[in-house]
């Protein structure tokens, strides 16, 4: 009976011993058997966050067609450099860019300064990444251009005539004009100066007016006779330079930032590697005189914001 106990106590240690290795054997597998790390589970939602095709927006500063021919290798380089197609997508003015960007149909614009504010004003998914240089600056003047044999010889001598400007909601071809107008010139109300005013649709166009005699002056970017001087040769001798604005910060690339925060920044580096490429720099000058690019923020445009003031509650510009 004695000897039947022991082997019974013996079987019973070697159950309880088996049992603890079986249980120490699955807290340690366990913790191997999950992920160490969530790097896998965030680039997977980052790449979720990402659209089927990343669209940019450009505004028609010379004919829309063209315009969409010479953006075809940026988008196809970009495509390139951010592993996800890339289109380019030209609209019909700044208005309906702005929009187009707080609606989330487009994810880069080429936005001018004064189109950045009113689209930072009315919508909160905006932001000005980078911004343009031309010729070593990153700021212009707006240009008044009328015709050599106009007589016109001052801004005073503008009252009365017509004048053709791309867009109301252009930083150049319109807000600057219009302010230096009621600030150095004592003009009221710029609609009531001008005999007519045309918007053109684009700064080609407005120039075209005046060279053609259907507009007196035209005010666009400094100095836009050189985007139509191939099509029209004379233009540099039968349009002149009337006068300028004070300076403008250059336009954007704005990025629409529901994108993820970590594509915005690989976007933003790969514009910048623009600089170093002369085949992107002639597309960039090509398509808007852009000679490089740099970083921006959106202080950089509260000089535009200040201006955009004086026409805030006149109701002559919106994007409605």
């Amino acid at each position: 009976m004695k000897k039947l106990f022991t082997v019974l106590l013996m079987l019973m240690l070697a159950i309880a011993l088996v049992a603890c290795g079986a249980s120490d054997e699955e807290t340690t597998v366990k913790p191997d058997s999950e992920p160490t790390d969530d790097s896998g589970e965030e680039s997977a939602e980052a790449s979720e966050d990402l659209p089927d095709e990343l669209i940019m927006g450009f505004v028609p500063s010379q004919d829309s067609d063209k315009i969409a021919d010479t953006v075809a290798p940026l988008a196809d380089r970009l495509s390139e450099e951010l592993g996800i197609p890339v289109t380019g997508q030209v609209m019909t003015n700044y208005t309906a860019l702005v929009e187009a960007m707080g609606n989330d149909r487009v994810h880069i614009g080429f936005i001018p300064a004064f189109g950045y504010v009113l689209a930072t004003e009315r919508y909160d998914n905006v932001e000005a990444i980078l911004k343009s240089v031309r010729h070593g600056s990153s700021t212009y003047r707006a240009q008044y251009t009328v015709r050599a044999d106009s007589g016109i010889e001052s801004i005073e001598d503008l009252e009365g005539k017509v004048w053709a400007f791309p867009d109301n909601v252009s930083t150049s071809g319109y807000l600057f004009p219009a302010a230096q107008l009621m600030d150095d010139y004592g003009v009221d109300a710029v609609e009531d100066f001008f005999s007519d005013m045309i918007q053109a649709g684009s700064h080609d166009n407005a120039l075209i007016m005046v060279l053609e005699g259907d507009a007196d002056v035209s005010t666009t970017f400094e100095d836009a006779r050189t985007a139509i001087e191939g099509d029209y040769p004379e233009a540099m001798d039968e349009l002149v330079q009337l006068d300028f604005t004070a300076d403008i910060p250059n336009d954007t690339i704005s990025a629409n930032t529901n994108l993820p925060a970590s594509f915005i920044e690989d976007i933003r580096a790969a514009f910048l590697a623009f600089n170093d490429d002369e085949e992107m720099l002639t597309i960039m000058d090509e398509v808007y005189n852009w000679t490089g690019i740099d970083e921006a923020s959106d202080e950089d445009y509260d000089v535009v914001r200040s201006t955009y003031e004086k026409f805030k509650d006149d109701g002559t510009i919106s994007l409605d």
